[in-house]
């Protein structure tokens, strides 16, 4: 649970006339997790793809194009099939016929449309212009020039030029020019002026009728092209189902026909190596075996430890001969390759890579929704604990600490379950998975609370109007206030403990002096400087803390009798009190200058990650004030004196002027009108009110995602994480294919 599954790497050893049934073996399986030969050995060379791989990837490449060109998705598939080498040699290439000629056709014709829009698009000025074309060309002594640009500058520039002869024609701010010069003399004229020359299309006549021609030609072009379209349409219907059914067997056939470029060969034999489920050694083996008619030999190598790397100091593994040459008649490995063999399974001291094992995180089905929010970070190494269940407990409670309403509670689980049941991503649905989780906790403390949509009806009609917790938000309740800052102290440093737990765990392997000092080290200064500071700190920490007047513990709202730490002031320096609390910490401070002095510059993480924890509260009051303010702006609220301070009770049932006339609320004087409230102010504010309690009610409920779903994240991913989480472990990732539109039988 904490660890990911055990791994053993495993090597198989065979005559090259068993390796193609082996591989077919092996690939059914779905368990091997082969490892690439690195060419360290001598006499051995990395193997050769098996006749036929080339023109299974050729084929699968020209399928995965014409999936392309006929837009064909997994929705496409239908029924799974058998699908035949025969049935692909003979279908595909007519299937690849018909849908290339349509796409040559389609590209045509799109490309003859494109010169058409172009040719509208360009005569459009023209027609603005009003004059024929074959007047805008064609003269031995005129020069003509049309473009777009302000006939008033045009002229004035002219009139100043050289050229004393013209005359222009503007329409819609179209100009043609005609003057008596050359082309270039006129192009010379018309740079000192905004001009936009104009290239003059081809054709004779009114650019009008052009024009029309034009429109009547893209017309029957996109109808030539809409029927090509159908046309692909219907053969991607046709052969939709072919086509993914031809990818599956070809990719299947590619990676099977690859698998020997991974293994170490020699002219007679063969030896692939990888990873399996250590559990599922037997079964690997068994199958494997009973598949192979040859000589294959399975051994196990080695079992990999949970230590860094991953097995320098291995579990020994006895030679498990899975059957040799001699016990499979015509079996033959020569005589050297034999004794490389040998060299290779002696007990997994020889390996053909240094690869570290894969990770299979391995968690309880309802933590691993929060495997993928683990990953975000990086998957785990092999040899370093998996936060997934920590996360799984922790995070979901600091999240509906800190929202803690029915109402959103329901919400944020409906929310979930939508994503987790109607989306094939894995990821979203991972998301889906851990909203029901925040969600369900939500509406847990919401209940606790009292509170649905940030009414406390919930507590009238649950607990009798005294629900077990409140949110300290109201004066009459100020002191829970004051008790989730300390528990969330409390809580912040209990959590960062299990992190510095996991990573002195983690160290013993390199001893326990290592672990004392590296991770030993911080718990002693977290628990001593705390400790220190439930004492008092000299008098420098709040009094709620410790004292028994103040204290959170010592009267309400829990009355666990906490009165503080004692001191423990054993001398004192230069006037200093010096607790034995802090000769703990500083203790701890001299161990981490021990074990690295360049960490002792980050001493107070200790005191300022576990002030980080106090979020948890702000978030919750933040909050449990904004839902205060939606419902007091649509129902009103009034203010009721107690014994034990101001409550305050919205407008629901009755105004809060009426209440103030009535002048007590359950024997309890009512003192004054915070806000008279939309809903009681007509017809208008009723309308108005509800606008203003439904968007806020869906603010309150957005925010609570990227403000109490990214603070508990921030805690998980900084403040415990960082304590012993550093990543980078292999997925596992093993030789074998999921059939999804293809069948064996």
């Amino acid at each position: 649970m904490l660890r990911p599954e055990k791994m053993c790497r495993v090597s198989v050893t065979g005559s090259k006339r068993a390796m193609e049934a082996t591989i077919e073996a092996v690939h059914d399986l779905e368990m091997l997790h082969v490892t690439e030969y690195d060419g360290s050995w001598d006499g051995f060379e990395p193997g050769d793809s098996l006749e036929g791989t080339n023109e299974a990837a050729d084929k699968l490449v020209t399928v995965r194009s014409l999936q392309s060109i006929l837009g064909v998705d997994e929705e496409d598939a239908g029924p799974t099939r058998v699908v035949t080498d025969e049935a692909i040699q003979e279908q595909l290439e007519e299937v690849r016929t018909e849908v290339n000629e349509l796409d040559d056709r389609r590209d045509e014709i799109r490309d003859d449309l494109r010169a058409v829009e172009d040719q509208i698009s360009t005569m459009e000025p023209f027609v603005a212009l009003g004059i024929d074309l074959d007047l805008l060309r064609g003269y031995d002594s005129l020069a003509v020039a049309v473009g777009e640009g302000d006939r008033d500058e045009i002229d004035t520039t002219l009139v100043e030029s050289d050229i004393r002869t013209f005359e222009l024609f503007a329409e819609d701010g179209v100009v043609a020019v005609f003057a008596q010069a050359d082309e270039d003399e006129l192009q010379d004229a018309l740079v000192g002026a905004t001009f936009s020359r104009l290239d003059i299309p081809e054709g004779d006549g009114s650019p009008t009728a052009y024009l029309e021609e034009l429109e009547h030609k893209k017309q029957q072009l996109e109808s030539k092209l809409s029927t090509v379209e159908e046309e692909l349409e219907a053969l991607r219907l046709d052969y939709a189902g072919f086509l993914l059914a031809a990818e599956e067997k070809l990719a299947i056939e590619s990676q099977k026909g690859e698998a020997p470029l991974t293994f170490a060969t020699t002219e007679n034999a063969f030896i692939a190596e990888g990873w399996i489920p250590n559990e599922h050694y037997t079964e690997f083996k068994r199958t494997v075996d009973s598949a192979v008619s040859e000589a294959v030999d399975i051994d196990k190598l080695e079992v990999a430890e949970y230590e860094e790397g991953h097995a320098h100091s291995r579990e020994e593994v006895e030679h498990e001969g899975g059957g040799g040459a001699d016990e499979h008649e015509g079996a033959t490995i020569s005589e050297a390759d034999d004794q490389s063999q040998e060299a290779v399974a002696d007990g997994g001291l020889v390996t053909m890579s240094d690869d570290q094992p894969p990770v299979i995180m391995d968690n309880p089905g309802v933590a691993r929704p929060f495997e993928d929010l683990v990953e975000v970070v990086n998957r785990p190494k092999y040899s370093e604990f998996d936060p997934t269940v920590v996360f799984f407990l922790t995070f979901p409670a600091f999240y509906g600490f800190m929202i803690g309403d029915l109402g959103y509670g329901l919400l944020y689980f409906l929310a979930g379950y939508g994503l987790y049941a109607n989306v094939d991503s894995d990821v979203l649905k991972s998301l889906g998975g851990v909203a029901m989780w925040a969600g369900g906790f939500t509406a847990l403390f919401g209940v606790l609370y009292g509170e649905v949509f940030g009414l406390h009806q919930l507590g009238e009609i649950v607990w009798g109007g005294n629900p077990p917790m409140h949110k300290g938000l109201q004066p009459a309740y100020g002191d829970y206030a004051i008790a989730w800052l300390t528990i969330s102290l409390l809580v912040g440093m209990i959590h960062l403990a299990v992190g510095w737990i996991f990573d002195f765990v983690k160290n013993m392997r390199h001893g326990l002096w290592d672990a004392v000092t590296e991770s030993g080290s911080w718990l002693l200064m977290l628990f001593g400087l705390w400790a220190w500071v439930f004492s008092g700190a000299n008098g420098s920490a709040p009094n709620f803390l410790y004292t028994a007047e103040e204290g959170i513990f010592a009267g309400h709202p829990y009355a666990f009798g906490f009165t503080g730490l004692p001191a423990i002031n054993l001398f004192s320096v230069a006037g200093f009190p010096i607790s034995a609390w802090l000769i703990v910490f500083f203790v701890g401070l001299v161990l981490l200058a021990m074990a690295d002095l360049i960490e002792v510059v980050e001493f107070l993480n200790v005191l300022v990650n576990v002030l980080s924890y106090t979020r948890l509260a702000a978030v919750l009051l933040a909050k449990a004030g904004m839902a205060f303010v939606v419902n007091l702006l649509f129902f009103g609220v009034y203010v009721v004196e107690t014994d034990h301070g101001a409550e305050w009770h919205f407008g629901i049932n009755h105004s809060p002027a009426h209440m103030l006339e009535q002048g007590t609320y359950h024997g309890h004087e009512v003192t004054e009108v915070m806000f008279g409230g939309l809903m009681h102010s007509g017809v208008a504010g009723i309308v108005g009110g509800l606008l203003v309690l439904v968007l806020g009610h869906v603010l309150v409920l957005t925010l609570g995602v990227t403000s109490a779903g990214l603070q508990g994240v921030r805690l998980e991913y900084v403040e415990f994480f960082g304590k012993f989480f550093e990543g980078g472990g292999k997925p596992y990732s093993p030789f074998g294919y999921e059939r999804t539109y293809t069948t064996d039988d």
